[in-house]
């Protein structure tokens, strides 16, 4: 992006969206920049400085249709039998498994997946309050989309394929002590803006001092 159409960090946290649609599967994507958002994803917040995350990029095509291949599987056997709902509240005639559906029709063309991970000790994950190993790696995935974003680029969150994840870690040659957290298709995207997506209206969802406060 040039200066001029530098988004602001207002128009950035609101407008970077899960684009399952709208990616450019016949434009390749620059490796070195999806690096350099990576670089950028780094800065994100770890428990105790651990750093103890790990990014897989896959770019060959081989690779990617085997992911992709894996992650149909898993959409299938997730949404076989569940209905299609609203993408908003109103009621928009496209629907959030239709888009999904699209993606996952098409994930092997994507140009670029990045999956997030975690170096986890002896591979598994506790019992209990998860929010403290989690929280080491998903606010960096985001900076990956924020920064991804504000390159031109525009990704789609997912973790779809972790219902298969050991499926997918045997095809990348994963040790067992690597867990993924999710899925960042990368591509540039078909049209050049985006809009905030539809959301509750913050009284709706803020509890102040308490359930029962609003």
């Amino acid at each position: 992006m040039t200066d001029e159409q530098r988004l602001s960090c207002e128009e950035l946290l609101t407008t970077t969206r899960c684009v399952r649609r709208g990616l450019d599967l016949d434009r390749a994507v620059d490796p070195e920049l999806v690096k350099d958002c990576l670089r950028v994803a780094l800065q994100a917040p770890s428990g105790n400085n651990r750093q103890n995350w790990r990014w897989i990029l896959l770019t060959d095509p081989k690779i990617r249709a085997d992911v992709a291949e894996v992650y149909r599987a898993a959409f299938h056997d997730r949404h076989a039998a569940r209905p299609e709902r609203p993408t908003a509240p109103s009621g928009a005639a496209r629907t959030v498994i239709t888009d999904a559906r699209a993606l996952a029709d098409r994930l092997h063309r994507v140009p670029v997946l990045v999956i997030p991970c975690l170096e986890v000790p002896d591979g598994e994950l506790p019992t209990g309050n998860q929010a403290g190993l989690w929280g080491s790696l998903l606010p960096a995935a985001w900076n990956y989309a924020l920064a991804a974003r504000s390159r031109g680029l525009v990704t789609a969150w997912t973790s779809v394929h972790l219902d298969r994840e050991r499926e997918v870690a045997d095809l990348l040659g994963l040790p067992p002590t690597v867990r993924q957290g999710a899925l960042l298709p990368t591509a540039h995207p078909l049209r050049p803006t985006f809009r905030p997506g539809p959301r509750l209206p913050l009284e709706r969802v803020l509890h102040h001092d308490g359930w029962q406060g609003a």
